[in-house]
């Protein structure tokens, strides 16, 4: 029944890209001025019904979402891979509702479906090149949570299935490698902090704080079954959960210069509960590589983070939008503006101990195309180097050859095009050196290939 059913939707996806190709041609003059709530969806305000239900306390999104990537260099061989995501979202406004003040309850089913270029094509990266991709390509409750706000905005409260990066170390995800992408300690310790689409039992409270910021903490159940596809769609709690996830973090808001441009700068630090293996020791504390054995376990697990986004320059003044705020701290506004990333996991548990990325996005880059973005970013993951250690020391032992691990680099180069209403299309390219952190391993040319489509 299952496999009929997603054999449907698959059917249904095709669909949707012929309704987007025949739609791209007369979508411009036909929406051209439609200055509506809806004005950047394919399908506006669905003839009426999108704006009664939002006006009634029910905001209802669709979203779509591919990525295809091919190795022009690198990896076993030459090819081309296709991965997508749906995500069905609904807020309601209990406040309509039902009368409770400054309430909201948001549900998302997310759909994740496709190949992954970085495993298939054996690039062995440290990153994907397609984020879109993974945590088991199937239907997941990616969000089912309730948030209030207390004495008119200093308390923030929100509870249910969260993903722990909708709300710490939150940063956009417009890059197509992994290493630009969504909140960064999940891209070191991702077997315990679950970015999207994974959601599991949490709470966060936060505390706006006046012409500063806020501060805020949060608790999210770790358990390695959420990642699992038998229970990606399911509403209760399953066994074996082995801790929490403790994150804190500190938000700044200032805004620079004459211009008062507007920055985001997070500070955040991380500790896990559960008991997690060390990355080289076995439970005698000898080196697992050698003599084998169970690992050592170590209670608990920690790590630091910074995102730092900031508005360089404003929007050209023909847009006639002017400076933007953020809305988000993890949004680029109009104009020119750079971000730096910086995540450190302790040395004990994880076996990728860094990440760092800087990169500019300029929003709006000619006076005529003022939803466009281009960017560029640099970024470096680095390997534990006790992990590069205990590698050296098996090929001596003659247990090799292995690749001894160090730094994997990456750079992005993108061009968002809004090419319709509701519709972007975005060329990249990627250059990965020493895939895998392994100064050996050729490196990697990809050019990739971003379609995105509000509906």
């Amino acid at each position: 029944m299952r496999s009929c059913f997603l054999n449907r939707f698959g059917h249904w996806r095709i669909t949707l890209l012929a309704i987007v190709t025949i739609v791209l041609a007369s979508a411009t003059s036909a929406r051209a001025g439609d200055q509506s709530r809806f004005a950047d969806n394919l399908l506006g305000d669905w003839g009426g019904l999108r704006g009664d239900l939002l006006d009634n306390g029910i905001d209802l999104t669709i979203d779509y979402e591919s990525e295809s990537a091919s190795n022009v260099q690198g990896g076993k061989k030459l090819g081309v891979r296709y991965t997508d995501q749906l995500t069905f979202g609904t807020r309601l406004d209990l406040d309509r509702l039902l009368g409770l003040d400054q309430a909201q309850l948001q549900l998302t089913i997310t759909d994740r479906n496709g190949r992954n270029l970085s495993s298939d094509l054996h690039l062995d990266t440290l990153q994907l090149v397609q984020e879109v991709f993974g945590r088991g390509q199937t239907w997941r409750i990616t969000q089912l949570w309730y948030h209030q706000i207390y004495f008119g905005g200093v308390l923030d409260w929100k509870a249910g299935r969260l993903t722990v990066g909708e709300d710490f170390a939150s940063f956009f995800c417009e890059f197509m490698n992994l290493t630009f992408c969504g909140a960064p300690p999940g891209n070191l310790v991702g077997n315990y902090w679950y970015n999207w689409p994974v959601s599991q039992w949490a709470m966060r409270l936060k505390a706006n704080l006046t012409d500063f910021g806020y501060a805020q903490l949060g608790a999210y159940e770790v358990n390695p079954n959420w990642l699992t596809r038998r229970y990606a769609f399911y509403l209760w709690d399953p066994p074996d959960a082995t801790g929490a996830l403790i994150p804190a973090e500190l938000g700044w808001f200032p805004s620079v210069g004459a211009a008062q441009l507007p920055g985001g700068y997070k500070f955040g630090a991380w500790y896990n509960t559960s008991r997690t293996p060390d990355v080289v020791l076995n439970a005698q504390s000898k080196l697992l590589g050698l003599a084998g054995g169970q690992p050592l376990q170590r209670n608990g697990a920690y790590g630091v983070y910074v995102n730092f986004i900031q508005q360089l320059t404003e929007g050209a003044p023909a847009t006639g939008r002017g400076v933007n705020v953020f809305l988000n701290v993890s949004e680029p506004a109009e104009g020119l503006n750079a971000f730096f990333n910086a995540t450190f996991a302790d040395r004990q548990t994880a076996t990728l101990d860094s990440q760092i990325a800087v990169g500019l996005v300029r929003v709006g880059p000619f006076a005529s195309r003022p939803a466009d973005q281009v960017a560029i970013a640099i970024g470096r993951t680095h390997v534990n180097k006790r992990v590069a250690g205990a590698e050296g020391l098996q090929n001596a032992a003659g247990l090799g050859p292995i690749g001894v691990q160090h730094s994997e680099y990456v750079g992005e180069i993108y061009y968002k095009l809004h090419a319709a209403p509701g519709i972007y299309l975005q060329p990249n390219i990627q250059y990965i050196v020493s895939p895998g952190g392994v100064s050996g391993n050729a490196n990697d040319l990809i050019l990739g290939f971003k379609l995105v489509v509000h509906l």
